[in-house]
Order: structure tokens, then sequence, then C-alpha cells
């Protein structure tokens, strides 16, 4: 085909050829030989292979679609024709698209003659694969599995996968409420978001989905198995998912509702401590996270401050800059490096912004991806908070969504992240200063010991009002430590750190 298209080019507007094309007087008549070989079945026959002229076949005969001989191009006049793909491709490509910098090798240039096979094989495809398909069709596949085979966040976008990822950044979808990814022709879900039919249901940060409604999803791919987990709100879906751990499959079934992210969520934990939860980054949450911290530093007295991160998939690059930019008063953030010049980013925080400069504790797991890993190491590295929990994902590319027409797209790894120390997060992660399980512990039950103050009519202690009033809140704050040990045990160990971090500062 590209050959082809060559051969119009040269005949109808050489002005279009490289010029190291246009100095061939026998470019014409040689790409047309060239043109006549690729596009034929084999070197005799001169037209495209179809259902009316295939041989009927016997079952112990074959067909041979490989072409036989190709027409021998004198050396020089070969390397005139053939110098490289890019050469041949560079008058049809856009303005605007992305190419690596000047001083950014090519590696494995592919030589015009060697996409033969491709072509050879695209005319098999089309002209003998037991079911018609279309041109168009195979482009697309072809596509797909150029971008596919890269890495497991490049793919294309179909209209509707397009569209999809444009309305998943604005924090309201239908579906679940998983950010999933595949691993090993599975669907990995990276992490479940806050306050969704899949947190409802329990789904964990590394279960893989096997089955969506008893059908495997082994070879699915990540598009339609999303394609298939979203529909109708109030609808029913059954997912069978691997845990480790766990011996035996387990069987949810799920109601699909409207997805309606709150980037910020904020409470007290007990007087002069706040815990702040972002559970996705969206365009609006550091603008969200601003005004809450305004707002719990003109409530009350704020001693210091739990940001929990776990189980965030990350999102939008500039709103993990901006948290970072809360805490920080100047400094870099994140870079990013690739091969392209649009890759090569810096972020730092920006001078004469108010700094909210309590204690900060940062917890993270394994579900802790991309922006939010961003956030953690920009933090660690400034050395500004302490970082508490299990290893993130490791998640440190970036991602280009690129349109190739009105209704479709693909997305692109086209850099890697770095924290202010030049640390890659990719396929590491950050490592916590302090590393804390997340566990399940039972509160022991007392075995019917009675105190003097369960007694009926016992005398009260006698301490003034005041002193009342500082008992009690010994006593809430007593009950949320014994709360939270039994139910977080990770946020109870933050909440402990956050109080001796107070003392010493």
């Amino acid at each position: 085909m590209l050959l082809l298209i060559l051969l119009l080019v040269s005949l109808l507007k050489p002005s279009l050829l490289p010029s190291s094309l246009r100095r061939s007087s026998l470019l014409a008549p040689s790409l047309l030989a060239s043109c006549l070989f690729v596009f034929l079945p084999t070197a005799q026959a001169q037209d495209d292979l179809t259902a009316e002229n295939i041989p009927a076949l016997s079952s112990e005969e074959s067909l041979d679609l490989t072409p036989e001989h190709a027409p021998e191009l004198a050396p020089e006049l070969k390397q005139e024709l053939h110098p490289s793909l890019d050469t041949v491709l560079e008058p049809l490509i856009p303005d605007n698209a992305l190419t690596p910098t000047d001083d950014a090798e090519v590696k494995g240039k592919l030589a015009l003659e060697d996409l033969r096979s491709f072509v050879t094989a695209f005319n098999h495809i089309r002209n003998a694969y037991v079911e018609e398909v279309d041109d168009k069709t195979l482009l697309q596949n072809a596509i797909k599995g150029m971008l596919t085979q890269l890495d497991p966040h490049s793919n294309y976008l179909e209209p509707e996968s397009f569209e999809d990822l444009q309305v998943s950044a604005t924090g309201e979808f239908g579906g679940l409420g998983l950010e999933v990814g595949i691993e090993d022709g599975l669907i990995k879900v990276i992490s479940p978001i806050d306050d969704t039919p899949a947190q409802k249901a329990g789904m964990e940060s590394g279960d893989l989905i096997i089955k969506i409604d008893n059908q495997p999803v082994k070879g699915l791919g990540l598009g339609e198995a999303v394609k298939k987990m979203r529909g109708p709100k109030g609808s029913a879906i059954d997912l069978t998912v691997v845990r480790q751990g766990v011996p035996q499959p387990i069987e949810l079934t799920l109601i699909r509702d409207v997805i309606s992210v709150v980037s910020v969520r904020s409470r007290v934990l007990e007087e002069h401590y706040a815990y702040l939860r972002i559970a996705q980054f969206q365009g609006n949450t550091g603008v969200d996270l601003k005004k809450v911290l305004t707002k719990l530093k003109d409530e009350q007295t704020i001693n210091g401050v739990i940001l929990d991160l776990r189980n965030n998939p990350g999102g939008v690059l500039q709103a993990a800059v901006e948290v970072v930019d809360a805490f920080i008063e100047e400094g870099l953030i994140v870079y990013t490096e690739g091969r392209i010049r649009e890759s090569a980013s810096r972020f730092e925080a920006r001078s004469g912004d108010e700094t909210f400069t309590w204690p900060l504790v940062v917890l993270i797991n394994g579900g802790s991806a991309s922006a939010s890993e961003i956030v953690a190491g920009a933090l660690q590295d400034h050395k500004r908070a302490v970082i508490l929990g299990t290893n993130s994902f490791g998640k440190g590319s970036v991602q280009t969504v690129i349109q190739l027409s009105e209704t479709r797209g693909m997305k692109l790894t086209t850099a890697r992240y770095f924290t202010p120390k030049g640390r890659s997060i990719q396929a590491q992660g950050i490592v916590p200063d302090i590393v804390v399980e997340r566990a399940k512990i039972t509160k022991l039950k007392s075995k019917g010991q009675i105190f003097e103050a369960d007694l009926h009519g016992h005398l009260s202690n006698g301490n003034s009002d005041a002193n009342s009033s500082d008992s009690k809140e010994s006593r809430e704050s007593k009950n949320t430590d014994e709360e939270l040990g039994t139910k977080d045990n990770q946020l109870y160990e933050a909440l402990t750190l956050l109080k001796g971090l107070n003392i010493l500062s």
C-alpha cells in the first residue's frame, strides 16, 4: 500500500517526494515493479486473490500463498529507492506529529523493503481468511497490536474508550468504581474507589478478575473488560476474583451505580489532629484540599495532619503538584523525561502560596499509584513528611493521549516520572519510611472484671469542672485510639507517630 501511494505521488506530484528520491529517473518504473510484486500472491499472477479465483482444494492439498521470487534490482537502485521507511513517509506525516529530540537516537530503523512481509500478510489475511474482513478493521487491529505489545498502559482508543477517558477525568461515570490494569491477560485491580459498589463489596487492591458474568476474561483485553463492567445503574454483575492467600476463587455480585468521586474528605480524628483522605486526583483536587486545610486552620489549633493516599490510583498530574505545593514552600516537586521534547517537564512549588507547616504523616499501600506516588515521593525527598504503610504500586510512567481521528485515539507511554532526588518510580514504587502491614486486630473481651465506676451509686471523682472536662477529653482520646487500633492499625500507628512528632516539634 505504501509503495502504491509512493508510486502515485511520483507520477502525479513528484515535488512532494524527498530530493533523494526525485533524483532517480527510474523511480516510477521501479516502484511499479515493486508494487506489482508486493501485491501479487505469486510472481506470475497479476490479479488480487479473491474467493472466486482460489482453486478448490482437496483435504490433502494446501494453498501456498508465499511469493516465489522478487524482481532483482541493481544495488545502487535499491539504496536509492529504499533508504528507510522514515524517508518515504516524511511527506505523509502531519506537522503536529510527535518526533524525537535532535539528540535522541532512533534505533533499528525499518528499511522500506522490510515492510514487504507486512503488506504480504495484510493481503493474505484480507483475501484468504475464512471470514470476510475489511481493510479498516485489519489496520485498526495492526495498530492495537503495536501498542499493546509495548507496555500495559499503551493502547488503542476506539470511540467508546476515547469518550470514556474524557468522562473519567471529570469524576462522575457509571460502573463499579474500580481502577484496573491488565496482567498476564487477566484484569488486575489496582484499587477500588471509596464509597463505590466495588469498595462496598470488599474488593481489594491486587485482586485478579478471572470471570465477568461467568465469562473468562483471558485474552479479552482491558478496553473490552471495562466495557463489560459498565452498564445501567441498578443492574447486577457477577465477578469471579482470585485473591492472594485465599485458596478458592471468590464469587461477588455487585450492583452498578453512578460513580461520583469525592476527591477530598476530611475529619478530626481527635482534638487537634486532622485526617485527610484523597481518593483520586481530579482537576479540582488541589483547590479542594487547600480549602479544607484553610477551614481546619481557622476553626481550631491543628497539631498534625494525616494524609491518606492508600488505594488512590492516581489521576491528574497537576492536581498532585498542587497537593505537594500546599505543604512545601519551594523546590522541585517532580520532573519527567522521554524521547520527545513535549515529555521533558519540571514542576516546582510556587513561592508566595500559603504553605501549611503542620507535622505530616502520609499513608500509602500497594494500591497507591501514579499521582499518589508523585506526592509521597516529593514529600519524602523534601523530608516534609513521614511515609508510613507498605510499598506503593510502582507506576511511574506518563501516557500521552493522541487523537488519530475525530472519534479515535491512542494512549502512548511517552515519559517516566522522577522524584526531586532523581528516583524513578517505575516498577519500584515508593518505599515507606516506616513499614506497617495492614492487620486485622480483634479486641480482647474482658472476663467480667468489675471496677468501682461500674457500681451503682458510686461516689464521684471529686475533680473540678475543668478537670472533669480534661478527663472527658482523655476518655474520648482513649476511645478513638481503641477504635482505630482494631479497625485500622495503619491509621492508628500514623496517629501515634503524629503525636510523637508534635511533642518533638
